[in-house]
């Protein structure tokens, strides 16, 4: 397939800005189906880090000379592009090496400033661990009490008890897209019940960010966190998104430089926000490299991003429930309306692991083992699941080869 004609992307032109899926794997073509642990990176975003460091690199914000100045504006343009991305004050993006980072700043200086014992944090039961060990950190420090909303038998939220587990809350902290299950929670319906229960919402964002178009005015959360190597960029960048009159209040994440307006043998002032939470010299070319995955998904249109990786994975689901029918176990939503391109499944009494080996032979590049949320294996009931994840460069013959190769290691594996 060369153009989804639903959608409008050009696939093989897409295909064609990604060096990497040029190579071959075990003398196959790789069929690169993990982005929802990372993406590829067009030649653009390669490009213009290469460009910066050969050209204009400098430390930011601290020399007056004409390459320092150059790397400043780049990397503030770049807060402007995530800025204009989550439709966002510019002031109040802050730049992480991660969403991991970006959740932790939440908890390490929002919530340690206003929770304490007996406190209550709601979570869900399909949390990435990123979303799930700060709180748990929390909680053995200072006695706050962790609810979990549970799931439906369709792999969605269970919302019929939110009202009692919001009850006294003072957080409610959530993804905006499982990671696992692929199930996308509407965001704005939990705030809305958050907030008349008097707590403050922080949305997991790493798997919306990248594949649909997030406003962060529309969600009316108070924190948004979101990764750059999940969305075409580098890794080592992401961001927070908070409201400015909480950011304002919140105590420093980290200390040393840049996050400072003045330092005394007695003490310290904290500088403006955003910069109060950027201590040291931050991520400079990654910033750049961001700025260009978000000119080069801005131009694909994350609505046509969307409706492309909607129309693969509903192909995916039928060729996969159409080769092996009940003999694979698949985990998420079934209607694509409601989910997005990661796919779980299982063989039973095959190891995900052994089967990703198997696939990895047919170039098949697919995630196996807990993905980091083994409170959802537990509740799912499995050690672990392989996982396909799709994205703007796949299309269906990428599917095609891994039902293929699906076929291949049931069959090396039948007993």
């Amino acid at each position: 397939m060369t153009t989804d004609h639903a959608t409008g992307l050009d696939v093989a032109r897409i295909q064609a800005d990604f060096p990497i899926l040029k190579r071959q794997v075990h003398g196959k073509r790789l069929v690169y189906l993990d982005s929802a642990a990372s993406a590829q990176k067009p030649q653009s975003v390669l490009d213009a880090m290469d460009r910066t460091y050969r050209e204009s690199y400098a430390n930011v914000h601290r020399g007056v000379y004409t390459i320092a100045e150059e790397s400043t504006a780049a990397y503030e343009g770049a807060r402007a592009k995530v800025a204009g991305l989550l439709n966002a004050p510019t002031d109040e993006i802050v730049f992480t090496k991660n969403v991991t980072e970006a959740i932790n700043l939440v908890a390490y200086s929002w919530a340690r400033a206003n929770l304490t014992d007996g406190d209550a944090i709601v979570l869900t039961q399909m949390e990435h661990h990123a979303n799930v060990v700060p709180w748990h950190i929390l909680a053995a420090e200072r006695g706050v009490t962790l609810r979990w909303i549970p799931l439906t038998d369709d792999f969605r939220l269970d919302l019929s008890g939110l009202d009692r587990l919001l009850d006294g809350a003072k957080l409610l902290t959530v993804t905006a897209a499982s990671n696992v299950l692929g199930t996308i929670n509407e965001i704005r319906p939990l705030a809305d019940a958050a907030h008349a229960a008097g707590a403050r919402v922080l949305v997991d964002a790493a798997q919306a960010v990248p594949h649909f178009p997030v406003d962060v005015q529309q969600w009316d959360a108070d924190f948004v966190g979101f990764t750059g190597h999940k969305l075409l960029g580098p890794s080592g960048i992401g961001g927070l998104w908070a409201r400015g009159e909480l950011l304002d209040a919140m105590p420093a994440f980290l200390g040393g430089g840049e996050m400072i307006r003045d330092v005394t043998v007695d003490g310290f002032t904290t500088n403006e926000v955003p910069w109060k939470f950027e201590a040291g010299t931050p991520p400079i070319v990654e910033a750049v490299g961001l700025a260009a995955a978000i000119d080069y998904l801005s131009a694909l249109g994350l609505d046509a991003v969307r409706e492309h990786e909607k129309a693969l994975t509903a192909y995916a689901l039928d060729a996969l429930e159409d080769r092996f029918g009940d003999g694979l176990a698949i985990y998420g939503p079934r209607g694509v309306e409601g989910r997005g391109g990661a796919i779980s499944f299982a063989f039973e009494g095959i190891h995900a692991h052994d089967v990703s080996q198997v696939l990895d032979e047919d170039g098949v590049c697919v995630r196996a083992g807990h993905h980091c949320a083994k409170p959802l294996m537990r509740v799912l009931g499995v050690p672990a699941t392989a996982r396909a994840s799709f994205y703007v460069y796949n299309d269906e013959t990428d599917v095609d080869a891994l039902v293929e190769s699906l076929g291949r290691a049931e069959k090396f594996f039948a007993f």
